[in-house]
């Protein structure tokens, strides 16, 4: 069994007692205050006096006054107290009310041509929240970095990291092309054998002849030899390359939506996707997450879904 008075929220407690003892006058005026017994205080107290190794109060029969070591130990307690009050009624509230800094790191394609109008939209509904993009490739660590949330895609299992993560979005890696590029070219590809005779923009992932795996949406599959006319480091640069009409180019359809939204880009072989997988939201401490954290994830959520 621990002895309460080595532990912090012992010592804390004996500082109120004190406090109180000292700013009501008595020791049945402060154990009420507190809710505590007569006994409980008085041991509270000898126990603050024996660790110092100062008489902090003066006792009679009838009062307890501090002493002139207890008044200066009085205004210096309270002033702690109150700091530390503070401290935890704000700990408390960032749980309950999404304010804050909130610092985001996310793969480049996302915080490039996804998460600017998202992050904007957020703010305009928490004002009280201010945002840091980290945008990165690199799995910056959460902890170290103090980051609140990680954005992260995975087209198989997420590795073990040690942290909390959930699934916001599932997306699919797409063919796409700018409609100058197909109409340069004659014609769009109606089946997979037709890609083999088109320019394809590629990123670091596709080596060696970019043979890729074709999967339709019932299952089956067919393997295409993919001529790379030009490789970029990311779905970033892949996306603006295949804009300015550089050929082909595989995208992950969150990262591609407003392009084809606005008719920029076009998909290719709509049944047909390279791979499917997951965007998972990565943070400390998952559902005990703060206010803020748990307020963005939903958001980004809600949004991506609607893409």
């Amino acid at each position: 069994m621990v002895d309460e008075s080595e532990t912090i929220g012992g010592a804390l407690e004996d500082l109120r007692a004190f406090c109180a003892v000292a700013e009501f006058g008595t020791v049945s005026a402060a154990a009420r205050h507190l809710r505590e017994t007569k006994g409980s205080i008085s041991r509270r107290l000898s126990r603050l006096e024996r660790r110092l190794g100062v008489t902090l109060l003066a006792r009679t029969p009838r009062a307890v006054s501090p002493t002139e070591e207890g008044m200066a130990f009085h205004a210096k307690a309270r002033e702690a107290l109150t700091w530390l009050d503070d401290a935890v009624e704000g700990a408390r509230q960032s749980q309950e009310m999404p304010r804050g800094h909130l610092r985001v790191t996310a793969p480049v394609d996302l915080g490039m041509d996804v998460l600017p109008e998202l992050v904007v939209r957020f703010r305009a509904r928490h004002r009280q929240i201010t945002v840091e993009l980290l945008v990165t490739d690199a799995p910056l660590d959460l902890a170290v970095n103090r980051v609140d949330i990680a954005l992260r895609a995975s087209v198989g299992d997420l590795p073990d990291m040690g942290y909390r993560a959930s699934a916001v979005a599932q997306f699919r890696i797409g063919l796409y092309a700018a409609p100058a590029y197909l109409a340069a070219h004659g014609s769009t590809p109606d089946a997979p054998s037709a890609l083999a005779a088109h320019d394809w923009v590629v990123s670091r992932e596709f080596a060696g002849a970019a043979q890729l795996r074709l999967t339709d949406r019932r299952g089956r599959s067919n393997e295409v030899i993919a001529r790379p006319v030009i490789r970029t480091s990311d779905y970033a640069s892949v996306l603006r390359l295949t804009l300015a009409g550089g050929g082909i180019g595989p995208i992950p359809d969150l990262v591609a939506a407003k392009a084809v939204a606005s008719g920029a880009l076009s998909r290719v072989l709509p049944e047909w996707s390279v791979s499917e997988g997951k965007l998972y939201a990565i943070s400390l401490s998952g559902r005990a997450a703060p206010a803020r954290v748990r307020v963005f994830r939903d958001f980004v959520r809600t949004e991506l879904g609607a893409l």
